[in-house]
């Protein structure tokens, strides 16, 4: 007849050769969440910024939009230029105000799913997660 502690004592004499722990996640801490979530914005913000100013320094190399501004300009009658719309300054203001409206978003999001899950949690019981040492 077997008992759990010569289960257990079996299961202590082999040797691994990492230690397995399981914890459960159930609480995010709030500041946190929001200080780490502004900082993804932020990076997000920069690259959208950098993608902006890439792209249309490769259409202005390209002549595309000195083509769609003749066009324009032909249709027209030479009253619409599409330059007067569309500069580097221009480009970089829109780039400049989408970057600040994603910081906001991206940094209000993280907030309201951490506190999405800190309610979720208490129905669900948390995420089991695993973690080893090596």
């Amino acid at each position: 007849m077997t008992t759990v502690a010569d289960k257990l004592a079996r299961k202590s004499s082999q040797k691994s050769s990492s230690k397995q722990v399981r914890l459960r996640l159930v609480y995010i801490d709030f500041w946190s969440a929001l200080k780490l979530s502004f900082l993804a914005a932020i990076a997000i913000a920069i690259v959208t910024v950098v993608s902006f100013l890439l792209v249309y320094l490769v259409v202005d190399t390209t002549g595309l939009i000195g083509k769609v501004d003749e066009f324009f300009t032909s249709l027209s009658d030479g009253g619409v230029s599409i330059r007067q719309f569309i500069g580097l300054p221009q480009v970089m203001a829109f780039s400049a105000i989408v970057a600040i409206l994603n910081l906001v978003v991206v940094t209000v999001m993280g907030a309201v799913v951490a506190g999405i899950y800190n309610l979720a949690v208490k129905v669900t019981g948390g995420l089991l997660v695993g973690f080893t040492s090596n």
